[in-house]
Formats: C-alpha cells, structure tokens, sequence
C-alpha cells in the first residue's frame, strides 16, 4: 500500500519552506514588508503571507472545495470500499438506486484516494470571510443563529487574538446597552495594551474625542436623522437618473420631510 509523502518531501514543500525561512530571516530583524519584498524579490503580498503565518505548512493548506452532490453518498461509498467493492462503475450504478444524480466520472474521482490508502475527500467548512467574522462579532448573542454561534465559537478557539478583540466588542456593546460610560477609561487601556495594532490605534483616536465618545454612549441622541435626510437626497437623486435639478430635489425631500412628520404624529397619538 503507497502512502502519500509528507508535505515537506514534496516540491511545492521544500519550496514554501525555503520561502518561509528566507522571510522570516529578513522580517524577524524588522525589515519591513516592502523591503523583504525588493531583497527576494517577491510579490509584496506573498511576503505579507509567509511573514504572518507560524509554520510554513499553513502556507500549504489547500482552500477548502465547495460542497458536491456526491456528499451525501459518501459514506456509502466508503462502507461499500471497506466491504471489498472497488468497481468505480458498480458504485456509481448503486448510487443511483439511491438518488444520485451525478456522473460517473465524479464517482471515479471520489474513490481515487482509497485506491493509493487515502481517506475519502471528505467536505470541509469554508473559512468565514473577514466581512462575515466581523458580522458575527459585533451581532448581539442573543440575535445570532445557533448555526453562527458554532461557527463563531471554533473560529475563536483558533484564533487568540481575535478571542481578545470580541470580549473588547462586546465590552463596549454592554456600555452601549446600559448606556454607562464609566468603564470607558479601563476599556481604552485595554485596547492600548492589547499588542494588536488596530485597536491600538482606535484607542488614540477614540481618546483624543473622549467627551463625544462619552455623550454618544450615555445620551439616546445620534446622527440618524442627518444621515436619514442625506439618503433621502441621494435617493431622489438616483430616482431622477441625475436629470433633477436643485429646485425639483428641494421639493421633494421637502415632501417626503412632511410626510415623516405626519407618520410619526400619527404613531404618537393616544387612541381614544
């Protein structure tokens, strides 16, 4: 039975490890991205990649595919392997039975690893985005789905400094919610001592604007109804495919002013 050789032995391996460890030669000295990149000449992108990972191997790991049809089957598949069927075309014409729908040669593909004493390729979970992580972070626990909270939970797991950086989120979302301001002054260390540089660099600016940051969590006044007239103005303006002169949009945000006015006088009213 052949086995697959260890990612190092390989040449895509000994080639990421070569890269890895002439990056970090350079960077762990503090030569910075752009340096590295003109001294080894490469991609500034692809120093930015190396320089930030622990080991060369997370460099190797391949992107996770996307879902097939195949999926549900393949535990079939691998029962029926380990019971000595080892006909791609039989397996496929069970599947079928069964519901498949897919092609044969997706079968064929499938049991390719068995025959060299690999595990199935069996699907894997696709690494959220940064978009959808921030998401998650900064949505109230008790609004996010049971499915997000799982996901949130192992992505936190491997991942310490984003663990650190949610317990700061959902520090500030708690003085939000009880609109206390007291522990701003502790929480803004914390940011300062984090060793993560965004947030270091957040904390300056939120200090240097301490007092609007203190009205803007203790008071239940905000910008909303400034930022909801300035929608207002770029949507009459997209209505009008940019033909509307100044007059004709003053007119209508003028209208559509009076008519949230009316609607929220009538929501305010006291039944009788």
């Amino acid at each position: 039975m052949s086995t697959a050789p260890p990612p190092a032995e390989t040449p895509a391996g000994l080639h990421a490890q070569r890269l890895f460890e002439a990056v970090h030669a350079l960077t762990d000295t503090g030569r910075s991205y752009s340096s590295t990149s003109r001294e080894l000449g490469l991609d500034r992108r692809t120093v930015r990649k190396y320089a930030r990972a622990r080991t060369w191997q997370e460099v190797m790991r391949r992107p996770p595919r996307r879902t097939t049809a195949l999926d549900p089957y393949l535990d079939h598949l691998q029962q029926r392997w380990d019971e000595g069927e080892h006909s791609a075309k039989i397996l496929h014409q069970e599947l079928q039975i069964k519901g498949y729908l897919g092609h044969y040669q997706r079968v064929k593909t499938a049991v390719a690893p068995l025959r060299l004493g690999l595990p199935l390729d069996a699907p894997r979970e696709r690494p959220p985005s940064p978009r959808e992580a921030a998401r998650w972070i900064i949505t109230a626990p008790e609004r996010r789905t049971p499915h997000t909270t799982q996901r949130l939970h192992r992505l936190l797991e491997h991942c310490p400094e984003l663990q650190h950086a949610h317990h700061l989120v959902r520090q500030f979302a708690a003085m939000l919610d009880t609109r206390d301001a007291a522990p701003l002054a502790d929480w803004l260390d914390q940011l300062t001592d984090s060793g993560l540089p965004p947030l270091a660099g957040m904390a300056k600016a939120l200090h240097e604007d301490q007092p609007a940051v203190i009205n803007g969590i203790t008071t239940r006044y905000n910008s909303g109804v400034n930022e909801g007239r300035i929608t207002d103005v770029k949507l009459q303006k997209r209505l009008m495919a940019g033909r509307a002169g100044v007059p004709l949009l003053r007119h209508r945000v003028v209208l559509i002013a009076h008519l949230r006015r009316r609607d929220a006088g009538r929501l305010t009213l006291t039944p009788r």
